[in-house]
């Protein structure tokens, strides 16, 4: 089956699922997809156990699929910028050493907490996960995507203030989970025994600091480009060529692509928003990325569907899975609080908007994209695929169904 005819069917499916929900079950887009990821793996299970030839090709035509190459370095990329042009700037200053504290000290503390935790309570499951397969969940599972539970939220009618706490905080979590997804990923492929403190905080700084560089560069780039003409098609291919090219320089260079792309996407959505688009382009780029950014999301589902053939769902891993979920849930709210605590700013933040920031800290797309994107034959890869898995099923599923109650019960409802 050629890559061609295995989009065909991808996006043909995505497509007549998309349409029975806008038809018949109205579910919200984050749910909607879940359920459909959900669908996808029971599918491929029954195709698999009544028509085995069938689950051969698909299990062939999984295999002829880069995921590292097409999840890591290009979807993950759209997903970012696509995610970070919807946050406004102007409303994160109040809010913005809570936020970045969050996406720093929170996200590095989670990433550790929970790679210590699944390294230790692995084994009594029957997985003996090294510690370097442990970190590297950690980092994959840390980055949330309340992007995915705004509507809900919005529905709820969550308090102003609260919002931009949990939106404003997902670009900045998610790239610097990214940043030490890949460290670890490039450090877990050399000889342990020469990884130490100096080498790892070089790779780390030379991720971050450029990434930050190319990623003002291509803002600044961009905007120009943008502020000397008037022609909303025109701005929409530079959009996709600063994601494109700018991923594919940072990939060149060995800095952080994401990092780039979360910058490009704050100054398009904020300054060119302002001062280089007109009303036209601003409503056409917005309902452009805003649909790629749907149409990605799905795609990830739907694949994570069609590698149920591949994946390990033994009872053991799949009760470390829920384990882990709950475990998960502990951990948000202490990388939260410690932060808070740290940086003397606890005293501006109620105790049930921790709650309520704990509650919407969905895992999501990105963490699937990039639990498929380890490359193959690396350590316990169908383990920690399956465990992101189902983390992230039980935190859209739980989480997301259950965020509009607690949101009315602890009053956090605008009046």
């Amino acid at each position: 089956m050629t890559l061609f005819r295995v989009a065909a069917v991808l996006i043909s499916f995505i497509a007549l699922m998309s349409f029975l929900n806008a038809r018949f079950f109205k579910k919200p887009p984050a749910i909607f997809l879940m359920l459909m990821g959900l669908v996808t793996s029971v599918s491929m299970l029954v195709i698999e156990r009544v028509w085995p030839e069938a689950g051969h090709s698909i299990h062939a035509a999984m295999l002829n699929i880069n995921f590292s190459e097409s999840l890591l370095e290009g979807m993950l990329s759209f997903l970012l910028f696509a995610g970070s042009l919807h946050v406004n700037f102007a409303q994160l200053r109040a809010s913005g050493l809570s936020i970045i504290s969050f996406a720093t000290v929170g996200t590095m503390l989670s990433t550790f907490a929970i790679g210590l935790a699944l390294w230790l309570i692995a084994p009594v499951f029957g997985i003996a996960l090294p510690f370097l397969q442990a970190l590297l969940f950690g980092c994959l599972i840390s980055p949330t995507d309340p992007i995915a539970v705004l509507g809900i939220l919005r529905n709820a009618g969550i308090k102003r203030q609260v919002e931009i706490k949990i939106i404003g905080e997902s670009p900045f979590n998610d790239a610097v989970a990214v940043v030490l997804f890949i460290t670890v990923l490039t450090l877990s492929g050399k000889n342990a025994a020469n990884v130490g403190v100096r080498e790892i905080s070089l790779l780390f700084f030379q991720e971050v600091l450029g990434g930050v560089v190319i990623g003002l560069l291509i803002g600044f780039v961009g905007y120009c480009l943008m502020r000397a003409i008037d022609h909303f098609q025109t701005e929409i291919l530079l959009s996709l060529a600063m994601v494109m090219g700018g991923y594919t320089l940072c990939s060149a260079l060995h800095f952080s692509g994401p990092l780039a792309m979360v910058l490009a996407g704050l100054i398009t959505g904020n300054v060119g928003k302002r001062d280089a688009m007109s009303a036209t382009t601003q409503d056409y780029l917005g309902k452009f990325w805003e649909v790629l950014d749907e149409v990605l999301n799905a795609l990830l589902f739907v694949m994570v569907g069609f590698q149920v053939i591949q994946i390990d769902y033994a009872p053991g891993t799949l009760m470390l899975s829920v384990v882990v979920f709950v475990i998960l849930v502990g951990i948000r709210y202490l990388s939260l609080y410690a932060p808070a605590t740290l940086f003397m700013f606890k005293r501006h933040l109620e105790a049930r908007e921790i709650a309520a920031m704990t509650w919407g800290g969905l895992r999501g797309g990105i963490s699937v994209a990039l639990a498929l994107s380890l490359p193959v034959g690396t350590p316990y890869r169908n383990a920690i695929v399956t465990i992101a898995y189902v983390v992230v099923a039980l935190s859209i599923t739980i989480q997301g169904f259950s965020i509009g109650y607690f949101i009315q019960r602890w009053n956090l409802a605008e009046s």
